[in-house]
């Protein structure tokens, strides 16, 4: 089973040790960094599912930082902060950060906030992925909404999986056809364009009320949750 993997990013060692050790017990996998240059290095290395900014660092602003990040990832940011900082909190939520929690913080309520993240984003986990109501389960070749199964074709599995692991993300034609199909192909816009239209259909009326799928009109599709 594939664990959720967590970036953490803080300079306070017995902060930081505590933390990786608490959410490991919860299951997750944890990339411990006490510096914006090794969190730039790490993200290189994996594909975290979340990140744990701290907002002071020694080498950078942590909001500074989330700009820069959301160039790379599009994984959840929970920013770390301290009080006198939270009227900051709004630059740097518009600068792609998804939430904060003002030190000192419970961990039991960093963990609720962690886990709300990513059910919104949707993790893939043991062949899974759950993006509430919407659950696709590629081991048994199937997928439900609201607890209703979904008559798709193999491909149109592969298709909404990309569409759910990425929700809220613009994804072009070329990017889509990668993903589901493997590869590239000069008919790929036509290709995608069809198998979406299909898809669109059976998920009925863009996801029942809970979910998009729109064509922004410059040859990209987002799939997004509208319902909550």
């Amino acid at each position: 089973m594939k664990k959720a993997t967590i970036l953490m990013v803080e300079d306070e060692a017995d902060v930081l040790a505590i933390n990786k050790e608490y959410f490991e017990g919860k299951g997750y996998e944890v990339i411990a960094t006490d510096t914006l240059a090794q969190a730039r290095f790490q993200l290189e290395e994996h594909s975290p599912d979340l990140i744990l900014l701290d907002v002071m660092m020694p080498d950078g602003s942590g909001f500074a930082f989330c700009a820069e990040l959301r160039q790379k990832t599009n994984a959840p940011i929970i920013f770390l902060t301290c009080r006198d900082e939270n009227e900051s909190v709004v630059k740097g939520l518009l600068q792609g950060g998804d939430d904060y929690v003002t030190k000192p913080y419970d961990l039991n309520v960093l963990n609720a906030r962690v886990g709300a993240q990513l059910r919104r984003t949707g993790v893939m986990t043991a062949g899974k992925i759950e993006l509430f109501p919407l659950s696709i389960d590629f081991l048994l070749g199937e997928a439900t909404l609201d607890d209703t199964c979904i008559p798709l074709t193999q491909k149109e599995l592969q298709l909404l999986g990309c569409f759910a692991l990425f929700a809220g993300r613009r994804l072009s034609y070329d990017e889509i056809y990668s993903r589901a199909w493997g590869g590239s192909s000069p008919g790929a816009s036509h290709t995608v364009a069809v198998h979406v239209a299909n898809l669109r259909k059976k998920l009925g009326a863009d996801g029942g009320g809970w979910f998009e799928l729109t064509n922004s009109g410059k040859g990209e599709y987002i799939f997004s949750k509208v319902r909550y």
